[in-house]
């Protein structure tokens, strides 16, 4: 397994808790039947979706698979970039 920094590692933590208390609401409100406004409905979903994109992020830097592959070469320009 390859090792991760503790860096990677405390921001993949705090990603993964975070999205975890956005999706714990949206549970409460869809699965539990908890009452929340039009209005609030839009944001805790537009929270959730974040969040899960920030943990998405962090999940790919721990698992090395964030380096995009039309990323210029260090000290090169990107081919494929007009």
């Amino acid at each position: 397994m390859r090792n991760v920094d503790a860096e990677t590692a405390a921001a993949y933590r705090k990603a993964w808790e975070e999205w975890q208390k956005q999706i714990e609401h949206v549970h409460r409100v869809f699965l539990e039947g908890e009452s929340i406004r039009p209005d609030q409905l839009k944001g805790l979903l537009n929270r959730e979706a974040r969040k899960k994109a920030a943990y998405d992020a962090a999940r790919e830097r721990l698992l090395g698979l964030d380096a995009s592959p039309l990323a210029a070469p260090p000290g090169g320009e990107n081919p494929f970039k007009s």
